[in-house]
Formats: structure tokens, C-alpha cells, sequence
């Protein structure tokens, strides 16, 4: 990351984040100075500007809001010293907080807590400052890639023209991020001697603003001349081959794990998927055991059940899952979490009526509920908020299990899930 500067991590009352892929990535170009003359993430003032001209209140042209954001109900606000840390646990950086605002931005200052621990290609993710040193005194041109380079004659020409030396910057981003840094050592292995490679996390933006924030990379890396490699082409396969996870959500007596579970042996004796089902007494059983039922548990459990469905679609297994899910935001998360490994999300709603829910009472939950045994629960003292972006909409009352099933399987099949 450079020679930034580094702290010891704050004590353990202090308030901490897990920010999402795409901060972490802007995070790491913070702190490498990779997005100089930027020292932190922006305000609600810095945001709303760049958005309008695409420039800093202080006149830096700076094409996109470099933001943080924060469940509401996070305690941090302005005056904290928060800590960020990744996926793993380990403390990456503090934000010395500036603002807090209502719908979650967090802004200030960032400081490095050390330099991260990264995966692939570790040796070649180098701050500005480390490559500038390498590559001394010489014009520098860089060249920035998404996917293989399609004329390093070009490329080799424009760097003879300019006595420069060539510096390929492959965007590493997500799970296609090693094999455009592949692409970018099989060039350096045909380009004119003394080529270097440096990996920079630059998540995708707008095709306009991506174009600008490469400049921009470019230019702190110090480039006098920049290349923008050519987009990938890429050609998704076909959905049977895809990962995919349906999502079924309702409240409790509605039908949906009845459904799930009749929908997961249709397709076990299909045998045309790798299929999993979580089901929902067995993940609070393993995968949650000791959270309760208020709201920020059952959403964990959530989140939780979303994060294992989404790992089971990054390799291109159907999974299938039938929490009650009552809240639009978090399956709105979930959503996000496997769509961001490349697979699809399916969200199926069994509509049935609450009346009807609270006839069948299997388990005599409403009743317990009716008389304040037990509290906020979905549908009677805790609301269910009715998803917008249902991709099926299902009503169980009057119909078999079996005719269920098959409308499920009947979209799946529209869809080219199932061949």
C-alpha cells in the first residue's frame, strides 16, 4: 500500500464496519494514494457536487462520489473514530468520522491500520508511489485493462514514440480479477523489455466514469500518456449452467417451505442440477444457533442463509431457501450477494393471506401470538413488508403441493434454469 501512514487499531468500544466490496477496493486506492489528491471518503456535500458537475466544491474535477455508507441504526456518528475491517476480521483502516448523516453516509479522513493480506497476485498490487521509484525518471505510459489486450502494437509504438516506459494496470475486481491480471503478465511477456504490471482495484462504474477514474489512476501512477484497454466481451453462459438460487419468501403457515421442499425432490429426481436446500429449522439449528427473534437477529439469519446460497451458486449449484424474510432490504442484500458472484436470483412470494396463514396454525405460533406470547412476530406485532420484485407470485390456498411446484418449475424452465 505504500508509505501511508499507520495506527494501532482503536480499543474495542470502538465503532466498527465491514464495508462491501466495492468500498474495501476504493478504500485500498485511498490509502495508496492511487485516488490523490482524495484523502477519504466524501461528505454529503463532496457527493452532491460531484454528482452534479463532476467536480469537488474546491474545484478538483473528480468524476464519482467516493462514498461509505452504514446501516442507519449504526451507533458511529461525527467525532468517532471508526474502524474498518474485511471479511476476515482484520482491522484495515480508521475513518476519523466528519459527518454522519441520516441515510448512512459516513465521511473523513482514512488512516491505515497496516498493509491487508491479499489473495492472488499479492506482489503485484504496488501503491503509485512504490512504482514511480521503480520505474525512476522515465515518461511512464499506462495502459488500463478490464480483459486481454487486443494491439500491443499500439501499445509498443505510442511507448517508442514517447520514450516511455510501459506500465499495464489491470483492474482487478471481484472474481474476475485474477484473470485479467493473467492477461496483463501474458502482454508484459510480449511487450518491449521492462514492462511493468501493478494491480489496481478499481471497481466498474458508468462506462464515462470509468473512462475518467482510469485517467485519474493513471495519472497518480505517473503516466504522461494513458491507454484504455478494450472492454471484455462477455458472453454469460447459458442459465442451466449458471448458479442460481430461488428464494422463497412469506410468513410462517403460507406454504413456502412445503413448496421449497417439494420443488428440491422434483428437481433431485430430475437430476439435471447440483441442488442444496437450507432449510430453515436446520439453520437455526447450525448455522444460527443463539440468535433470537428481534429484528436484528432474524435479519442476520438472513443474511447468513444469503451468504451460503450465494456461495453455492458461485459454483454453479441451485440452492434453494424459505425463511420469511419479512423485510425488503435485507432480501434486497441477499440479491446483491449472489448476483455479485454471477449468478441469478429468483425471488418467489407465496402470497397466501394471513387469514388463511392463521387457519392452518400448525404449530399454533398465531395463536401464541394473538396473546402476547410471543413477541414481534411476522404478520401480527412485527409487519411483513410485500416484495415489489417478485419474480413469481404464489397463492397456496386451494391448490395441491404438486400444482405449486410446478409453476415454480414452470419458470425455471421459461427462464432456461432447466433444460
Amino acid at each position: 500500500m505504500g508509505n501511508v501512514e499507520q495506527t494501532t487499531p482503536p480499543s474495542g468500544t470502538a465503532p466498527e464496519w465491514v464495508p462491501d466490496a466495492r468500498e474495501l477496493a476504493d478504500l485500498e486506492l485511498l490509502l495508496s494514494g492511487a485516488f490523490a489528491p482524495l484523502k477519504g471518503f466524501l461528505g454529503s456535500a463532496d457527493a452532491a457536487s460531484v454528482t452534479e458537475d463532476g467536480r469537488l466544491p474546491d474545484g478538483t474535477p473528480w468524476p464519482d462520489p467516493v462514498t461509505l455508507l452504514v446501516p442507519h441504526d449504526h451507533p458511529v456518528s461525527a467525532g468517532d473514530e471508526l474502524t474498518l475491517r474485511d471479511p476476515e476480521g482484520a482491522a484495515v483502516a480508521v475513518v476519523s468520522v466528519t459527518e454522519r448523516t441520516a441515510d448512512g453516509l459516513v465521511a473523513g479522513p482514512v488512516t491505515s491500520l497496516g498493509a491487508p493480506e491479499h489473495g492472488p497476485f499479492a506482489r503485484l498490487r504496488r501503491s503509485p508511489e512504490q512504482v514511480r521509484a521503480e520505474l525512476g525518471e522515465r515518461p511512464v505510459l499506462a495502459v488500463t485493462m478490464r480483459g486481454p489486450l487486443d494491439d500491443l502494437d499500439e501499445i509498443t509504438a505510442t511507448a517508442r514514440e514517447l520514450d516511455a516506459a510501459i506500465l499495464l494496470l489491470p483492474l482487478a475486481f471481484g472474481e474476475g480479477g485474477p484473470a485479467v491480471v493473467r492477461a496483463a503478465l501474458k502482454a508484459r511477456d510480449r511487450l518491449p523489455s521492462g514492462t511493468a504490471v501493478a494491480v489496481v482495484p478499481l471497481a466498474p462504474r458508468e462506462p464515462e466514469i470509468d473512462l475518467e477514474l482510469r485517467e485519474h489512476v493513471a495519472t497518480a501512477y505517473g503516466a504522461v500518456e494513458h491507454l484504455a484497454g478494450p472492454e471484455p466481451v462477455t458472453l454469460p453462459g447459458p442459465p442451466h449452467r449458471r448458479g442460481l438460487v430461488v428464494f422463497f419468501t412469506g410468513l410462517s403457515g403460507s406454504g413456502k417451505s412445503t413448496i421449497a421442499r417439494g420443488l428440491h425432490d422434483a428437481l433431485l429426481e430430475r437430476g439435471t442440477r447440483t441442488v442444496t436446500y437450507l432449510d430453515g429449522d436446520v439453520v437455526r439449528r447450525l448455522l444460527s444457533a443463539g440468535l433470537t427473534f428481534s429484528r436484528h437477529d432474524r435479519d442476520l439469519n438472513i443474511r447468513r442463509i444469503g451468504f451460503v446460497a450465494a456461495e453455492v451458486a458461485r459454483h454453479g449449484g441451485l440452492a434453494i431457501c424459505a425463511p420469511i424474510a419479512p423485510f425488503a432490504a435485507t432480501r434486497d442484500e441477499v440479491r446483491h450477494m449472489v448476483e455479485g458472484v454471477g449468478a441469478d436470483f429468483l425471488l418467489v412470494h407465496v402470497a397466501t393471506p394471513l387469514d388463511e396463514c392463521e387457519r392452518r396454525d400448525r404449530k399454533g405460533l398465531y395463536a401464541k401470538a394473538r396473546a402476547g406470547l410471543i413477541p414481534e412476530f411476522t404478520g401480527i406485532s412485527s409487519p411483513y413488508e410485500e416484495p415489489e420484485d417478485a419474480d413469481l407470485t404464489l397463492d397456496t390456498t386451494g391448490i395441491s403441493v404438486e400444482r405449486g411446484v410446478e409453476r415454480v418449475l414452470d419458470v425455471l424452465t421459461a427462464g432456461g434454469w432447466l433444460r
